[in-house]
């Protein structure tokens, strides 16, 4: 069945890069001259996805306004001749069918999920987690509904992390099934202590899910630091029905996390076609 619809949670405080993020939701925060929730919905559209949900929270309507038409703008913009500049602002209103829905209370990812019910409906669906941008050939996104369709089972985006990391993500037990491509039948969020650790591939950043997790989901105690976990509700997935892990191919970059800003930026940066060739001339000036 084809994936139609995405829901990007994007209602995070953003703690981790205050005080950026005291005033601007970090799913704005630009990397060179776009801000991170635009990348996260380029790649879903680059996947076939036609409707979109973004979960928000008090104090990040910025996020409606980028997705929105600017009359204003667009008219100086014409009346400058910025044709190209006009054209690319009209085009980020027409990606796909944007809808917002704000969760009141930061509960969990699973909680924020679990907001869009009514949403998603009976059909199966993408989560683009909010902080996680990817940049590769092909969309992430896009693999991970390609392994639906072929194996009709719920898909993690999964990534191997360093050992000393893997306490501060989930672990998954993986078998192959092809080239990138695995059987999961089982994991654990946040584990405890190295006898928990199932392998060091994580989930990161992307999965697809049957609209059965919702069931799933208002079943699901609260986990790892007191928060409903999707990771928990995907466990019992895995038990029930199974699930497919792909490890997608493209740089994930942790828009939460100063180190990942600084890395989209240098990286996105180097590759920019405005900016990219004088950016590499002056970091090689700076002979680090």
């Amino acid at each position: 069945m084809k994936i139609r619809k995405a829901v990007i949670p994007a209602a995070g405080l953003g703690t981790r890069v205050l005080p950026a993020t005291k005033a601007i939701p970090k799913e704005m925060l630009p990397i060179v001259d776009k801000p991170a929730i635009q990348y996260i919905v380029e790649e879903a559209v680059a996947a076939g996805i036609e409707e979109i949900l973004i979960i928000t929270s008090r104090g990040k309507s910025s996020l409606e306004d980028h997705f929105d038409r600017a009359p204003e703008l667009e008219g100086r913009l014409l009346a400058a001749g910025k044709q190209e500049a006009y054209d690319q602002v009209c085009s980020i209103a027409n990606l796909a069918q944007i809808s917002y829905i704000r969760q009141k209370e930061t509960k969990g990812l699973g909680h924020a999920v679990a907001c869009a019910k009514s949403f998603v409906g009976q059909e199966p669906f993408a989560v683009l987690y909010g902080d996680d941008v990817i940049i590769g050939q092909e969309s992430a996104t896009a693999q991970l509904c390609a392994a639906y369709e072929k194996y009709g089972l719920g898909v993690v985006g999964i990534k191997e992390v360093a050992p000393e990391m893997i306490y501060k993500y989930s672990s998954l037990k993986v078998e192959p099934l092809e080239e990138r491509v695995f059987k999961v039948s089982d994991m654990i969020e946040k584990p405890a202590t190295k006898e928990e650790v199932l392998s060091l591939y994580s989930i990161l950043g992307r999965c697809v899910l049957p609209p059965e997790i919702f069931d799933i989901l208002a079943d699901t105690p609260p986990g790892a630091g007191g928060e409903i976990q999707l990771t928990d509700a995907m466990k019992t997935l895995t038990k029930t029905k199974g699930m497919v892990g792909v490890d997608y191919t493209g740089v994930r970059y942790d828009m939460g996390n100063k180190l990942g800003i600084l890395k989209a930026t240098v990286e996105v940066g180097l590759s920019h076609p405005e900016v990219g060739e004088s950016f590499r001339a002056y970091l090689k000036s700076l002979q680090l």
